[in-house]
């Protein structure tokens, strides 16, 4: 750029891209020297440019380190957007593999942690796929705010020179949709601007609610009192003392490192409240946050990818824990509405019915029908079809529920999605 407006001549330009790219080789193979009394990676670099260059002492020409910084921080957040939603993407994957090689296996769904509603298996983790998808959503709009050059805005009050900022952000990827440079619009915010920072610290601990939510399930599941599934040996340990034991490990990592990620982005959201404009050099503390958020989440989002490779669904188990037939005591209910009951009469006469099982020891499906009928006349015959799972499983037709053809449609829009892209 400063060649394109006149500052620099074509040898001048020739040469100082040769000594940028021989000390960029030089840093690549750890062969650079630098020197703590320059300050920081743009003056080493400057410093050591000039000394074999002489041209390099225009190298700096119209630039401060605040807008360097800025436009560093940008360039660095932009590419690790891109690979955190490829690692999404792998792991979205992951999760769809598993319910598609499990995707007969019902289990209990639960809410306040108490058996609610039969479910798929598979439909259990394509929720979190829809959570993950929302994430790289996320990213991509994050991305979109990210991708604004801020280079020409120098320490605060941009330059006198005849700089072409446009060119600078085509040369450098700052473009729209259609090609179009994206350039900072005030030069004081441009160099205090840390949003898109704070926006990758706040999507990153999103990702690592969805994490741990998942970690806490596969937790819950793969304990003796579940059996849902095993997990390999690979991801998990023993006890130092208790030789029976394997500990999910992984998981429980996984669902530690949230913490750690909320007060990266607490923290960075600290630093920032009460600085006045422009840079104040406090912005120094916003790199180890950043830093140890794309660090953090980018492993454990791999990790996990990596765990659901090796689980293993343990279907009788699981077959066994569907099989309580007061998971579909809100069918009971639906037989009845469908039949002209009110549903808030249909509730109550349900619930008389489970409390009547409860008080008799038997499950619902091994009570006579003289004992539905005494609670409601319109329960027929027909009501104990009620109790055959693949048969209320089939019902589920709506949109978004863990119907049988719905999970598997759900199923083959996923695996079109990630083979596509859409």
């Amino acid at each position: 750029m400063l060649h394109k407006i006149g500052l620099l001549t074509a040898s001048e330009e020739r040469a100082i891209v040769r000594g940028l790219e021989a000390i960029g080789e030089e840093i690549k193979l750890g062969k650079f020297r630098w020197k703590p009394e320059l300050e920081d990676v743009h003056m080493n670099i400057e410093a050591e440019l000039t000394r074999r260059v002489p041209a390099g002492a225009k190298l700096h020409t119209a630039r401060s380190r605040n807008d360097q910084v800025a436009l560093d921080m940008r360039l660095w957040v932009r590419e690790r957007l891109v690979e955190l939603a490829d690692e999404l993407r792998a792991l979205q994957s992951a999760l769809v593999s598993l319910g598609a090689a499990n995707s007969r296996v019902v289990i209990p769904g639960y809410t306040h942690l108490q058996r609610a509603q039969p479910v798929y298996f598979a439909h259990h983790l394509l929720a979190y796929v829809e959570m993950f998808d929302r994430d790289r959503e996320r990213l991509g709009d994050c991305f979109h705010r990210t991708n604004v050059c801020p280079l020409g805005s120098g320490a605060i009050a941009g330059s006198t020179l005849p700089l072409d900022r446009e060119f600078v952000a085509e040369m450098l990827g700052f473009v729209d949709a259609k090609g179009r440079a994206r350039v900072s619009q005030n030069s004081m915010d441009a160099v205090s601007d840390r949003d898109f920072a704070v926006e990758f610290c706040s999507i990153g601990a999103m990702i690592a609610v969805h994490l741990s939510r998942l970690a806490e399930d596969i937790i819950l599941w793969a304990t003796a009192e579940f059996r849902f599934i095993s997990i390999s040996d690979a991801y998990t340990t023993g006890s130092s003392l208790m030789p029976q034991k394997r500990n999910p490990d992984i998981a429980e990592l996984t669902r530690g490192k949230t913490g750690r990620v909320f007060g990266n982005l607490v923290s960075l959201l600290t630093l920032l409240k009460g600085l006045p404009m422009t840079y104040n050099r406090d912005l120094q503390e916003d790199k180890e946050r950043l830093f140890d958020t794309s660090d953090t989440v980018m492993s454990t989002v791999q990790l996990m990818t990596g765990m659901l490779g090796q689980i293993s669904v343990n279907e009788e188990v699981c077959a066994a824990a569907a099989a309580d037939p007061a998971l579909l005591a809100t069918d009971l209910v639906d037989y009845l509405v469908r039949k002209g009951v009110p549903f808030r009469s249909a509730h109550h006469a349900i619930g008389r019915l489970v409390s009547v099982s409860e008080r008799l020891g038997k499950p619902l499906n091994q009570l006579p029908i003289e004992e539905f009928r005494l609670v409601d006349p319109h329960f027929e015959p027909d009501a104990l079809k009620i109790f055959d799972l693949r048969s209320a499983m089939a019902l589920r037709r709506i949109t978004g529920s863990p119907g049988t053809a719905e999970v598997k449609q759900q199923l083959a829009r996923w695996r079109r999605i990630l083979k596509t892209g859409r």
